[in-house]
């Protein structure tokens, strides 16, 4: 069974404090449901019209993992603390083989 990528991409943040609370919040969330953090922050050069924002992988046992997590309440929760803060997208992707 594949690994599963968590991608979070970032396209605007309009509330810094609001995105360090949800940050303070959701880490050991995913933790608990077995993420490994790969890269967390400012990306170091951008390439084909994409955001210089913040963007955040995180490795998962399998698709099934990060998909849990995400849809799980305690995320959802967590998740809410973002309300309007910043744009961005999450991405669930399973690993090469």
């Amino acid at each position: 069974m594949p690994r599963g990528y968590w991608v979070a991409s970032y396209h605007s943040v309009q509330n810094p404090a609001a995105m360090s609370k949800y940050a303070e919040a959701a880490g050991p969330i995913l933790k608990s449901f077995g993420a490994h953090f790969l890269a967390r922050g400012m990306p170091a050069k951008v390439y084909e019209g994409g955001a210089h924002e913040r963007c955040v992988i995180a490795e998962f046992e399998s698709v099934e993992k990060a998909v849990a997590a995400y849809e799980s309440p305690a995320y959802q929760a967590a998740l809410a603390i973002l309300k309007d803060a910043c744009v961005r997208e999450v991405r669930i992707v399973p690993g090469a083989d």
